[in-house]
């Protein structure tokens, strides 16, 4: 299938020929969650220009491929995973952006587990995970693509679960709560959190406890996307707080 798209493009006609060409690209804005902080994939620039700065992971797209199945593909050849949250952000496309030449790219922002990634695959790409509160300089317009990637986080998230796309498939109550602090940046309410969280009827507890902080141990759940499902087509949110 991917030869015969292949063989497509090299006999398709040009109907655009007399026009100047510009590269189009898509980066990839990684999220993860460790130790009570939001965490985001980054790696050593290898090709000129600005080879050996601090990059996010991105890719040109090529002709047979959307740039969402570019940016998937990114992602797979990255980290090893494929069908979690990503979602467009937005295109950047000032015309002076990229010194290597005039190039615009589709961001895209994902939300991976850290206990399920390939570590062997994002060591042999030279990536590593940063605090996004302790980020290095990053090129081109990276750092305006990370800003609003957060920004983005911050609202989806207000409303929608995305902070179960960052925890293990099973996890606590404080764990689910540090996940929306490193998202929101702010100390939230356990009471109030726990009333929010639980009034949704979306978490399912189990019979096993996490006993990593504490002896007596804390209960663990996991998040009921058929319960979700039904609250979504009753016309309800899943607000936080």
């Amino acid at each position: 299938m991917y030869k015969e798209k292949e063989d497509l493009h090299a006999v398709q006609k040009d109907y655009y020929k007399d026009n100047r060409k510009m590269y189009v690209a898509t980066d990839c804005i990684i999220f993860g969650f460790d130790s009570g902080n939001l965490k985001l994939l980054l790696f050593q620039r290898r090709v000129a220009p600005l080879s050996g700065e601090w990059s996010l992971i991105g890719s040109f797209v090529n002709l047979d491929e959307d740039v969402s199945a570019a940016a998937e593909r990114v992602l797979e050849e990255t980290t090893g995973l494929k069908n979690v949250f990503m979602e467009e952000l937005k295109v950047y496309g000032a015309a002076n952006r990229d010194p290597g030449y005039r190039c615009i790219s589709v961001g895209q922002y994902a939300l991976i587990r850290l206990n399920e990634y390939d570590k062997e695959l994002v060591k042999e790409h030279g990536a590593a995970w940063y605090d996004v509160n302790d980020l290095p300089p990053l090129v081109l317009d990276h750092g305006q693509m990370v800003k609003d990637a957060l920004a983005k986080l911050k609202q989806k998230a207000r409303f929608q679960p995305l902070g179960f796309e960052l925890l293990p498939e099973k996890f606590t109550i404080p764990q689910l709560q540090s996940v929306y602090e490193a998202i929101f940046q702010k100390e939230l309410d356990t009471r109030n959190f726990r009333k929010k969280v639980f009034s949704h009827n979306v978490l399912v507890k189990l019979d096993e406890k996490d006993k990593t902080s504490s002896k007596r141990g804390a209960f663990l759940y996991k998040f009921d996307h058929k319960r979700y499902k039904r609250l979504i087509e009753k016309g309800n949110d899943f607000e936080v707080f």
